[in-house]
Parts: structure tokens; C-alpha cells; sequence
């Protein structure tokens, strides 16, 4: 069972009066996770976990100390604030302390559903059964990775705030190969509630690209336009909300950075189409009710119609800014103003291009033009003529995100889709006019 509120409440008050040290800040958590994985075309492993856990950070004369425990217990408790007042006692100061924030009042989110923590077993051993099914009707060997899970969360702190909230996440990921290895198909969505997710059509389109990804011939790396599926857009700009940052920005560290430490805070940086913002009560990606340190979270647009809307302002660096704190994003959705396409629409209008089902291996080269390089995985395709052609090999790429999205280059955007399991983000398919693929790549 994950802890109530109360029950929370009462653990953080209990932890909190064990501590000698200037300041504190407690987290009390609960957790239930099942998970059943498959592969090679058979069950593999199924459990369920359950776990309690609390931590505490302390400062004394500025110095900060932390230590984390599961043993709940009074005595437990009270090692576990030994410890991190000890540590902080030998520690150097911490340059970049602010007392804990007082009394909050946050907006209840609603992230959690039943279903999702009370897992109905042979349900979801009947669910995983028909994919195994699929995949030997067509001839693939699927594996995959079926999870759900529950998880409650509070923070206290000396000063008196407070905060509690419960959230769930039921996902399902599928890799379908043929037998001789030379094609893969991947697909992977997840929900909030577990009766929302359609397990069925994950398979599908799983085995679907499989098997329209067998024979692929070869193609030479280059510049070419590209359809981007909402996983493949996903791998790449999942979390760019949070690079929104206004310190690395006027430390000149950030695409976001201009000269004499300014920013490019009200520029034009992208297509005019674009919106990026966070949104903790979208039904579909609900957020956590409090963003970075503690503070209340907000609806807030990072980019709006291609204009740079706003930057985070942690607490820390807001004060030596003379700034306001700003909520930053607990989850990231982009969405077009203007009206979506569809992918069928974008293959139809692409004269010569690619098909990119999913990217993988990512790594940044530059944050300062958040540039990354990475390889294509799971299907890729040649257009010509406005039809997918035939699939082709896999390729690595180097791109700049803010190039990628920047006015000119983006053709045509889709509806917004979940995509992703924690800080699930809500991002559309995309047709870019140039993307840049560097090299063959012999992966599959």
C-alpha cells in the first residue's frame, strides 16, 4: 500500500523533530512497481516491489549534509538524521544555500488511477499472451517490457511547508526482430490509467515495422528531408523544456545565451508554429504540483508561436539576478498553432526524403547550439514521390536542435502524442525540410 497523506505527514513531522541542524528539508516516499518482461517469444519475468523510503537534507552554518534511509522505524529515523547532520558538520560550506521555502499552497493534480497500482495479473498475462500470439502468426521474435506503477511522494521542511501527491504510469515497450536478425520494429507508449493502454496496437505497429523493414538497401549519408514519428521526435527533444535554463544562458553556456551575458529571451528562434510549454493539469501528461525547489508549479510557455517566452530562474539564481524564481516545467508539450498533419500528409508531400521511426545513443556535441549527435534504430525508410519507396539502411547523424526547429526548416507538424514513461511529454510528428545523416551505420 502506498502511505496516505496522513501517514506521510506524520513521518516527515517525525523526522523533522530528531533535527539539531539550522535547516532541513525531508522527502517521504512510497512505491509499488510490476512489471512482467517477455522475450523470444515467451515470458520471461514477473514480480511486484513495494518500498518506503525517506531522505533529509540539513545545513548547519550554511554547510549541507544528506543521508537517505527504507528502515522507517524511530530508530531508523533517527540515524538517518545522525548521519546527515554529521556530514554536514565536516563539509564545506554550500555557496548556494537559501533557507527552505515556508508554507506553499499548491494545485492538486490528478496523475493517478487505481488500476494502475492494484495490477490485475492474469488481465495483463492474457494482454501479453495475444502479443506473443501475433508474433508467431507472423513470423518475429518479440520481447518486451510491460511495467506499472505507483508511487506516492511528500516534502517537508523546517520552515514549515509541506507538500503530498500520488501519481501512477502503466507502459508498454515492443521490439519485434526477424529470425535472421537483419530487421527490428519498436514501439512503446504508455498511460496513466492501465485500462488506457492499448497493448494491442503497441504490438502492432511493433510488428509492423518489422516486417516492413526486411531487405533494406543501401543509401549514402547526406542532408535529406525527413519525417520524424512523434517516438523519433521524442528521442531527440524530450526534455528540451528543461534546458530553458537561465543561468547557463547568461553564463553563456545555452543555445539561449547572447553576447555581454545577455539572453535571447523574446527572440524569434523557431518556426512561428511552435509552442513548447509545461502544463502540470493536461489531463493526458500530468505533471507534479510543485516544480524546481519546492515552488508552486505553473502552466508556463518556454517558446510561443516561435518566440523564446521564458527562461527558469532557479531560487539561487534569481536572487543574484535580481529576478523572480520561476516554476520550471514539470512536463513538456509541443503543439502547433496551426492546424496539424497528419504523417500520411507529410510522406504524401515529401518529393524525396526519409522515414525516421526512432533514434537512439544520443549524446550532446554543443550545448551551446544544443547540438547532439546519435543513430537512427528500428526502421528507416526511403520516400520518393510522396510513397514510402523501400527501407534503407541505418545512419548516424550530428544535429542542432535549434536549427532543426528553426523557421524554414520546419514543413509541417502533427498532433501531439504521449511519448515516454517518466516526465512523459506530449510531441507531434514532424517533416523537416534538411536533417543531417553522416555517416552508414551497420546497426539494426
Amino acid at each position: 500500500m502506498l502511505l496516505t497523506e496522513k501517514e506521510s505527514r506524520e513521518i516527515a513531522h517525525k523526522i523533522l523533530q530528531k533535527v539539531k541542524a539550522d535547516d532541513a528539508q525531508v522527502s517521504v516516499n512510497s512505491d509499488k512497481t510490476s512489471h512482467l518482461r517477455f522475450a523470444r517469444n515467451a515470458f520471461l519475468t514477473s514480480g511486484t516491489t513495494t518500498e518506503r523510503s525517506a531522505s533529509i537534507t540539513v545545513w548547519i552554518d550554511g554547510k549541507r549534509g544528506a543521508s537517505g534511509t527504507s528502515d522507517l522505524s524511530d530508530e531508523g529515523l533517527k540515524a538517518m538524521v545522525d548521519q546527515a547532520e554529521k556530514v554536514a558538520a565536516i563539509s564545506p560550506v554550500d555557496r548556494e544555500y537559501l533557507p527552505t521555502l515556508g508554507a506553499q499552497k499548491y494545485r492538486p493534480v490528478d496523475g493517478f488511477a487505481e488500476a494502475s497500482a492494484e495490477v490485475a495479473y492474469d488481465s495483463r498475462a492474457k494482454r501479453i499472451a495475444e502479443i506473443l500470439e501475433l508474433s508467431e502468426s507472423k513470423k518475429v521474435i518479440s520481447a518486451g517490457f510491460h511495467e506499472s506503477r505507483a508511487r506516492s511522494s511528500a516534502f517537508a521542511t523546517k520552515n514549515g511547508n509541506f507538500g503530498y501527491e500520488r501519481e501512477s504510469v502503466a507502459s508498454l515497450s515492443v521490439t519485434a526482430r526477424t529470425p535472421d536478425g537483419t530487421s527490428s520494429g519498436y514501439f512503446q507508449r504508455s498511460s496513466v490509467d492501465l485500462n488506457d493502454l492499448d497493448t494491442k496496437h503497441v504490438a502492432e505497429q511493433s510488428v509492423g515495422k518489422c516486417l516492413s523493414g526486411r531487405s533494406a538497401k543501401e543509401l549514402e549519408p547526406g542532408e535529406y528531408t525527413v519525417v520524424l514519428e512523434p517516438q523519433a521526435v521524442g528521442d531527440l527533444i524530450g526534455r528540451l523544456a528543461f534546458q530553458f535554463d537561465a543561468r547557463s544562458a547568461e553564463e553563456g553556456r545555452s543555445p539561449f545565451s547572447a553576447l555581454g551575458g545577455k539572453t535571447k529571451l523574446g527572440e524569434k528562434m523557431f518556426d512561428e508554429r511552435i509552442n513548447i510549454y509545461s502544463d502540470p493539469w493536461n489531463q493526458r501528461v500530468p505533471g507534479s504540483q510543485s516544480a524546481q525547489g519546492g515552488l508552486p508549479a505553473e502552466k508556463i510557455y518556454f517558446v510561443k508561436n516561435g518566440v523564446v517566452e521564458n527562461l527558469i530562474y532557479s531560487r539561487f539564481w534569481a536572487k543574484k539576478s535580481g529576478k523572480e524564481p520561476t516554476p520550471g516545467p514539470v512536463n513538456m508539450i509541443f503543439e502547433p498553432s496551426a492546424k496539424a498533419s497528419s504523417t500520411a500528409e507529410m510522406i504524401s508531400s515529401t518529393k524525396r526524403g526519409l522515414l525516421i521511426s526512432r533514434f537512439w545513443y544520443i549524446r550532446s556535441t554543443d550545448p551551446r547550439t544544443a547540438s547532439v549527435t546519435g543513430l537512427t534504430r528500428d526502421g528507416v525508410w526511403l520516400i520518393e514521390d510522396g510513397k514510402i519507396k523501400h527501407p534503407v539502411n541505418n545512419f548516424r547523424f550530428n544535429q542542432s536542435m535549434i536549427s532543426m526547429l528553426a523557421g524554414g526548416n520546419v514543413e509541417l507538424i502533427g498532433e501531439p502524442e504521449r511519448i515516454g514513461v517518466g516526465n512523459a511529454s506530449l510531441l507531434p510528428a514532424l517533416k523537416l525540410k534538411a536533417f543531417n545523416f553522416t555517416s552508414r551505420s551497420e546497426a539494426v
